[in-house]
């Protein structure tokens, strides 16, 4: 009997992507461990991460990290495709959306924090309205909007701070050409 062995070829891209999502997932991790007063308000704190790659290795790889953080993420809580991960996941792909823009904004005006705060607002936006049209169909979940948005800004702040200063005392990686063209 002849076994036949399949043979993944990794790059460096692959490695730095591996290292980045399982930053952002202990960070994940540590988040759903920190009680809050209301549901759905969390620090966010894997964002840090997100902004981060985004700032050095571009979009794409921002993108790959933060689906892998949210799917492994659902996968360790025990929460994949449950309704908590279909609006982490919907949180997440806004944020990406608004992001893809954001980076194209001046970076005179614009960076980490302002990232962050859209993307914030982004997350917090697409799942008030995927909680409106699949788990609570009235329109008195959008009552929670002032406190979610006041969350979104407060935490948006936070981490975009703290991002701005790790971008800014973490020295950069050398980037690959390829990584480039994919970024």
């Amino acid at each position: 009997m002849t076994r036949s062995v399949i043979e993944l070829t990794t790059t460096p891209e692959d490695h730095r992507i591996a290292h980045l999502a399982a930053a952002a997932i202990a960070l994940a991790l540590i988040d759903a461990a920190i009680p809050l007063p209301l549901p759905g308000v969390k620090p966010g704190l894997a964002n840090i991460v997100t902004l981060i790659v985004l700032a050095r290795y571009g979009w794409a790889t921002a993108a790959w990290v933060s689906v892998l953080r949210v799917i492994a993420g659902g996968l360790m809580l025990g929460q994949f495709l449950a309704p908590g991960f279909f609006m982490s996941l919907t949180g997440a792909l806004l944020s990406l959306l608004v992001l893809g823009l954001a980076i194209r904004l001046p970076r005179r005006w614009f960076g980490p924090v302002s990232w962050s705060i859209l993307a914030a607002f982004a997350h917090i936006g697409g799942q008030l309205l995927l909680a409106r049209l699949w788990l609570i169909p009235h329109n008195g979940v959008f009552y929670l909007a002032p406190f979610l948005a006041s969350a979104a800004l407060a935490f948006g702040i936070i981490n975009g701070l703290i991002a701005a200063r790790l971008l800014a005392e973490i020295p950069a990686e050398p980037v690959s050409a390829a990584a480039k063209v994919t970024g």
